[in-house]
């Protein structure tokens, strides 16, 4: 004996799969992840990048001494060449903050040989806490000791579309 399916049975299974399908889909529009990341430090910009496809374009402010690559601990420069996002802090001093894996163990022997220390603690990161109600302050200079900065909406997005040990690529 056969049984029919009405009509409007398979019409209420089909748009009951749609709504339960429906948030996946359109989380999988929103939550783009990047494969890389770079930063054009002449340009002062920092691009998301997947399959390679630029995904956002955010300003940036660097080290207050920004030509050329980071030789020892504070000379004000933001390091050049390929690294990786390896760790984050969510309670930085600076809002939100993305470690860059710098220094390298070019970077460490480089900096020994002269005879200083390399620097550490370089990162992609927010407006200080503190000045956090006055973010224009940090608009248009390089401020930062070595790190890139961004907006806090800036670091909130980069926080989202990229994971820990995804690539970046810094230029001059």
């Amino acid at each position: 004996m056969k049984k029919k399916i009405s009509i409007e049975f398979v019409g209420h299974l089909t748009l009951l799969l749609f709504l339960l399908l429906l948030p996946s889909l359109s989380m999988a529009r929103t939550a783009a992840q990047a494969d890389l990341v770079v930063v054009k430090k002449s340009q002062r910009q920092l691009q998301l990048i997947a399959g390679g496809r630029i995904l956002r374009t955010f300003p940036i402010a660097l080290g207050n001494n920004p030509i050329g690559h980071k030789q020892y601990e504070g000379d004000g420069r933001t390091p050049e060449g390929r690294y990786v996002l390896d760790w984050r802090n969510p309670s930085s001093r600076f809002y939100k903050s993305i470690h860059i894996s710098y220094p390298n163990r070019r970077d460490y022997e480089r900096a020994l040989r002269r005879g200083q220390k390399p620097g550490h603690a370089i990162m992609i990161h927010g407006i200080p806490n503190e000045f956090a109600q006055a973010p224009e302050l940090f608009e248009a200079i390089d401020w930062t000791e070595g790190c890139i900065a961004v907006s806090n909406d800036a670091i909130e997005e980069i926080w989202r579309m990229v994971t820990n040990n995804t690539p970046i690529e810094i230029y001059p």
